[in-house]
């Protein structure tokens, strides 16, 4: 069974109150996680007359998510090509919120960074989207076929965290209830917080702020206390319509920092002026 289910599950259905009862869908707070490794579409048509060889590349990621999803207690719900979906909050209810969600992903990072040293560059990257909220989880599907999944608005949101990151260029973000947690309960020698923007998702009418979640500063390939309060400076500029200011402080930081490059391109979009609705939203056109 424990190839077919998360522990905590297992424990949930093996304590006695019967498998039904146990794998009841129910409504309460959850956190999600979706990630994936960055460039699969690339690799896999490099990769296309070998197909074992992708499959053990991609085995081999997913494992690495799984064993760190586990060691959170967190539930793996779908496997999906190169991604993993996993949530927090059933069977167990969650006593501190999107915590387990967050060190999860930030350890999958680490491990991913270790790992891109040791395997020719076939785990050089990932990117994932951690949201927090409503939702349904347990015993998802029909009559026929039924899986253990999570259900609701917040799964989706997670899903276009994980697509965001691609724009923004960064490896983990986040959404704004999971941003103030994180600031409010984590110390800046464990986890931080960098936000990136206001944007409204292609479908979606309410505006999202959208956060990158970092390791501690001094840990490779991240960056310094003082840059990220220069970028949130320009970013809260970008939102007031100040742009001549966010494009000042942008232009003088590292060409490292890719994450200023989406607010950049958007500003040369608009000919560097806000446009006469200006209200601090990028629109985004594709999912």
């Amino acid at each position: 069974m424990s190839h077919f289910f998360s522990p905590a599950v297992i424990e949930s259905i093996s304590s006695g109150i019967g498998t039904s009862r146990a794998l009841i869908p129910k409504e309460q707070d959850i956190s999600v996680l979706f990630c994936d490794v960055r460039g699969f579409s690339r690799v896999s048509e490099k990769s296309h007359r070998d197909l074992h060889e992708l499959l053990d590349r991609i085995s081999n990621a997913l494992g690495l998510m799984t064993k760190v999803i586990m060691r959170f207690e967190g539930v793996v719900a779908d496997f999906q090509g190169d991604s993993a979906l996993a949530f927090w909050g059933w069977p167990k209810q969650l006593d501190s919120g999107p915590e387990a969600a967050c060190r999860t992903a930030l350890l999958i990072h680490r491990e991913f960074q270790i790992a891109a040293q040791n395997e020719k560059g076939s785990l050089a990257g990932f990117q994932v989207g951690v949201d927090h909220g409503n939702a349904i989880a347990g015993k998802i599907g029909s009559e026929e076929q039924c899986k253990v999944g999570v259900f609701g608005p917040v799964v989706n949101l997670t899903s276009r965290l994980k697509g965001m990151t691609k724009q923004f260029r960064v490896p983990i973000l986040i959404d704004e209830a999971t941003a103030r947690f994180v600031r409010k309960h984590f110390p800046a020698s464990e986890a931080r917080v960098r936000k990136l923007g206001l944007v409204r998702p292609k479908g979606i009418e309410t505006p999202l702020m959208v956060s990158e979640l970092l390791p501690p500063e001094g840990e490779p390939d991240t960056i310094s206390n003082d840059l990220l309060r220069e970028h949130e400076q320009a970013v809260d500029d970008f939102m007031a319509g100040y742009w001549s200011d966010a494009f000042d402080t942008f232009d003088s930081m590292p060409v490292s920092n890719r994450a200023k490059e989406m607010l950049l391109l958007y500003m040369a979009h608009n000919n560097y002026e806000p446009p006469p609705d200006w209200d601090g939203v990028i629109e985004l056109d594709e999912k």
